[in-house]
């Protein structure tokens, strides 16, 4: 698997790069402040995008407007050309799992199960946050699948306070979708975010002894992120070196949110229903 074309989802302990850990960054109240709107400003796209968003469109017009109104609202794309990705959104369609490309050939249909990520650089914090989006009428097993990933979401979340650990949210997350007989991708993992796009700890969606089962503190900001498959968990990297999709051709769908740690809970920083 080529380690390059796994940073925008922070790929697992056996697929990172190597790098000098820097800590867990516990943000200030005015970092804070200042990503609140990175993730209002990624909240707001995406919602728009889940508004417009059409058949007979095609996932560069949907990079297109994402950059336009990133930087409308005085921001940057985050993901633009970050270790060379070449779109603003990674769109990734059906089987695709993740870090689809955009491209102005690629038509989104009807039925189609359409992944939108996104993040906003504003005043030197990052903001990211994922949806998918059921393109006009889905199949049942398409349909079930989008719930249960933005429920299992939720589950990871409602572990969110000072206090509680990693492996809380990853047990939350694993428990209800082994209950709903759908399968965690674990090729990719959520992160922490703030300064980068990318930062420490790395924030699983399964249980794993691969790393240590940090405690939350009051000031942490993570990027909490399942991927969710119709079958096999297992994934593997286009010829473009950034697309993963799944081995057995199962529809996948992801959902994230970048969320605040605080001493009695969370807030979810990128909620699409505050815009």
């Amino acid at each position: 698997m080529n380690i390059l074309s796994n940073l925008l989802s922070q790929p697992t302990q056996n697929n990172r790069p190597k790098r000098q850990r820097r800590g867990i960054e516990i943000k200030s109240p005015r970092e804070i402040e200042i990503m609140r709107l990175s993730a209002k400003i990624v909240a707001t796209v995406l919602k728009e995008i889940s508004e417009l968003v059409q058949p007979g469109m095609t996932t560069a017009d949907l990079d297109a407007y994402a950059e336009k109104r990133i930087r409308e609202m005085g921001a940057t794309p985050s993901f633009k050309g970050y270790h060379g990705f070449p779109g603003s959104i990674c769109s990734s369609i059906n089987n695709e799992v993740v870090h689809g490309i955009p491209n102005k050939k690629k038509v989104i249909r009807a039925g189609d199960v359409l992944k939108v990520d996104t993040g906003a650089y504003y005043e030197g914090f990052h903001g990211d946050s994922c949806i998918t989006i059921a393109v006009g009428e889905v199949t049942s097993e398409a349909a079930r699948l989008i719930r249960v990933a933005e429920e299992a979401l939720y589950k990871g979340i409602e572990q969110v306070k000072a206090g509680n650990y990693l492996m809380d949210i990853a047990g939350a997350i694993e428990d209800h979708v082994k209950a709903n007989k759908l399968t965690v991708v674990e090729d990719f993992t959520g992160h922490g975010v703030g300064r980068n796009l990318h930062e420490e700890p790395s924030v699983f969606n399964f249980r794993t002894h691969d790393m240590p089962n940090v405690k939350l503190r009051a000031g942490m900001t993570l990027a909490i992120e399942p991927i969710l498959n119709a079958g096999s968990k297992y994934t593997r990297i286009l010829a473009d070196r950034w697309t993963a999709v799944t081995v057995d051709n199962a529809l996948s769908a992801q959902f994230e949110h970048t969320v605040l740690v605080t001493e009695t809970g969370y807030e979810i920083l990128t909620d699409r229903s505050l815009v």
